[in-house]
Formats: C-alpha cells, structure tokens, sequence
C-alpha cells in the first residue's frame, strides 16, 4: 500500500519536469534524461511549484483518501473534498475538470453536472483526470470496482474513463489483497465490458517493447485516458524496476506527470515501497505531509495487511 502511494506522489512530481514537452523538447532540456527533482527546469508552467513537489494528480487522489470512512469512501464527502480544493487555488487542474467543478451545485448534483459535461462535448471527452487520481480506490478491501466507476464519474462520465479506473485499480487491488497480478486477457476482457476501444490500447501497451512506441508526446491527445492507461499497463507489463518505469514513462514527455502518477502507484504496488530508491521519498516536497496522510489511511484499510 505504501508503496502504491508514494509511487503516485513520486511519479506526478518528478514527471511535472517534463510535462507538456515533446520528446526533442525533452531531449533540449535534460540531454541525459531527467532523473531528479533539482534539474527540473523553472520556465513560467514549472516554477509555480516548489521541486519535488505533486500536482493535481496526487491532491485529488489526497481528496479521496481523506473522505475514507469505516471500511469505504464516502462519495458525498469526495465530491466536496472535490469542490473544496476547485475553489481553493487547484494548480494543474484540467480543463474537463475545471468545468465540472465549478458549476455551483455540483456537490448537491455531482453526477448530473459530470453527465451534462459530457453530453455537452457530444460524448467524445475522454480526459485523463480521472484516472491520473485513482490509485487509492484499489486499496480498499470491499467494493472497489463499484467504488471506483463511481468516484470516476464523479468528473469523468465516459466509459472509457471508467473502464481505464477500473482497470488501474483492479491491477493494484489484485496485487495488494491477492497476491496476484491480472493477466493480460483477463485485462483485455475487463475492457471490453466497458467499451471495446481500450482494446486497442491495451494491445499497444503488451506488445510493444519500447515505451516510445505509445507516442507518450501526441500534440492532440496527450491527455487521452487510453494514453496514459497505456503507459501504465506498459510499465507492469515490461519495466523490470520501480525506477526504470518512471524514468522511461518521464523521458517520454507529453502528460508526463499523471502518465507517471498512474504508472509509478502501479509500479509502487508491484515493486514494493522498499523499491522505490530513497532519494525519491525524502526530496518529495512535504513529504512529512505525505507520509502522516498515508499512514492514517493504511492504518484504517489493512487490518494486519503487510503494507509495503
């Protein structure tokens, strides 16, 4: 569990340094490839955040966390969390989510206000913003399947927003509470229950053996849930370490910062939190912050369950 939750923070702050850069921009500005908090280049997107810092992704997995009570989330309490932190200053938000949150009853009507959104965009917005956050749904003992299509909906209504949540979190719950990592038909037939477009995506993941195959850095479509879910599923597919993962997807560029979320809480999970090289946990900014957060999570959620 540790490890999931740390991999998230640590791929979302170590991939800001290369957000929204192609691969030749990334190349330009870390020609050894970037490795480390400290090299991440201060242009005016990046230097809004302290280095070693999260962004969006990991707040509003933190908004979901924190509305855990008894033995599942509280979906009334995830949608003003939600709201909350909108209303807040929500550094790095995304455009699908902006507009959702900031329609003023939507904490009352969450679920008629992410539909309309997506009515409006003629049902074509498949946005990453739901995924980047999911990680910690796939940690809860109980229900997490239901719990995830809900929390994804919440601002993200496509069902192949939904489908990618609930394969991220069924790939983490499987390997925290069953010692099992999902194979890859039994992840192409989850797919397919929701909409048999992620059955490209899924293919492209598995059989391509470079990461640079997925086209990380697409002008058009580097927010697409597909994409990122595909880095992911390329991460626990083919990255033989929690570090090689997160450099690969990194380097890669386009949304680097919630394609590592995702991919490093997957990797977190697979690899252990012992995995995850020490330097990557201490120069997290509020890491202390972090840490006290995650702990009061786990502790709630375990039971006795080994939470590395």
């Amino acid at each position: 569990m540790l490890g999931c939750l740390y991999g998230q923070a640590v791929g979302d702050a170590l991939g800001l340094g290369t957000e929204f850069l192609n691969k030749d921009e990334v190349l330009k500005h870390y020609p050894n490839g970037l490795s480390r908090y400290e090299d991440i280049i201060q242009d005016a997107h990046r230097r809004r955040w302290h280095k070693g810092a999260w962004t969006d992704d990991t707040d509003m997995m933190l908004c979901i966390l924190s509305a855990f009570e008894g033995d599942q989330f509280n979906i009334h309490k995830v949608a003003k969390n939600f709201k909350d932190w909108a209303d807040g200053e929500p550094m790095g938000i995304g455009a699908h989510t902006f507009k959702v949150l900031a329609m003023g009853d939507y904490v009352e009507k969450h679920d008629e206000c992410s539909r309309l959104w997506w009515e409006l965009s003629r049902r074509q917005s498949a946005a990453n913003g739901a995924l980047m956050r999911t990680s910690v749904v796939g940690l809860v003992q109980n229900n997490f399947i239901e719990q995830t299509e809900d929390i994804c909906r919440l601002t993200h209504y496509d069902p192949r927003c939904v489908g990618s949540c609930v394969i991220a979190t069924s790939i983490i719950h499987n390997i925290v509470w069953n010692d099992k990592q999902l194979s890859y038909e039994e992840i192409k037939n989850m797919g397919s229950k929701y909409d048999v477009r992620l059955e490209e995506w899924i293919d492209l993941a598995y059989k391509s053996e470079n990461v640079a195959e997925l086209d990380l850095d697409e002008a058009h479509s580097i927010g697409y849930t597909l994409r990122t879910l595909a880095a992911a599923l390329w991460c626990y597919w083919h990255a033989d370490s929690f570090e090689s993962g997160l450099l690969a997807v990194v380097n890669e560029g386009g949304d680097a910062d919630t394609n590592a979320a995702i991919s490093c809480a997957i990797l977190g999970a697979k690899y252990g939190y012992y995995a995850i090289p020490e330097y990557y946990i201490k120069s997290l900014y509020k890491e202390r912050e972090h840490r006290h957060k995650v702990d009061n999570f786990i502790s709630f959620v375990s039971n006795g369950k080994n939470s590395n």
